[in-house]
């Protein structure tokens, strides 16, 4: 669990938040604070004011995973069976293991090829799954994802889709502009100026917003 008490960071103002075990979606116009919710959760930004604690413990005392929108932004190495075997690498995990688990879940992102594939020329979407990958690689307690589907296919969609729910990671936080994606998570947060306008599950959160002035046309659900 994330709990989160009287935070205060750049536009977030967020007095008591609890996020739970399952995949919770965070929802919200562009500049409303998502991107800055999932850095202070993942330990990437500090607080200005107040406390987040991940499973009792500070966000860099836990072991998380970390895909953004353009996850080749941050890839370190030319292959892509490097990439995602360098975190167990940094933890000087066995080499054998290594191995092993880089070609298991390798196979699980469905990308057509041999690992020794160049990072270069995997497509968008192919990135992200190798993103994927690393991040969870290490089975993480928490997983954070900052719109990273927004640019994917629907096979490659689904094969994201597939991959968090076989994770078996506790804790899944992720933004999205997907509605119809957010709607099969288990819990939404709505956030609005930095503030939580609505936080449940996804039929009562988008019950209560499908008549709200503010809330863009675009991300109404059909009934």
């Amino acid at each position: 669990m994330i709990s989160i008490r009287d935070l205060r960071y750049h536009l977030l103002t967020i007095d008591s938040l609890s996020i739970g075990r399952g995949i919770t979606s965070i929802i919200g116009a562009n500049g409303s604070g998502k991107t800055s919710l999932l850095k202070i959760c993942a330990g990437i930004s500090l607080p200005e004011a107040g406390t987040v604690l991940v499973e009792g413990k500070e966000p860099r005392r836990t072991e998380i995973g970390w895909v953004n929108e353009f996850p080749d932004r941050n890839f370190l190495f030319f292959r892509a069976g490097d990439e995602i075997a360098s975190p167990l690498r940094f933890q000087h995990a066995d080499p054998i293991e290594i191995s092993r688990r880089t070609e298991e879940i390798w196979k699980k992102t469905g990308i057509s090829g041999p690992p020794s594939r160049s990072v270069r020329e995997l497509s968008g979407g192919e990135k992200v799954l190798v993103a994927l990958a690393a991040a969870v690689i290490t089975r993480p307690r928490v997983l954070i994802l900052d719109e990273c589907d927004s640019h994917l296919d629907a096979r490659t969609h689904a094969n994201v889709d597939r991959m968090l729910r076989d994770a078996n990671i506790p804790v899944i936080l992720k933004s999205t502009q997907d509605m119809e994606n957010a709607a099969l998570c288990d819990e939404v947060i709505f956030l609005e100026n930095g503030r939580v306008k609505e936080c449940g599950k996804p039929e009562m959160v988008f019950e209560n917003l499908k008549n709200t002035p503010l809330y863009p046309l675009s991300w109404r659900l059909s009934a």
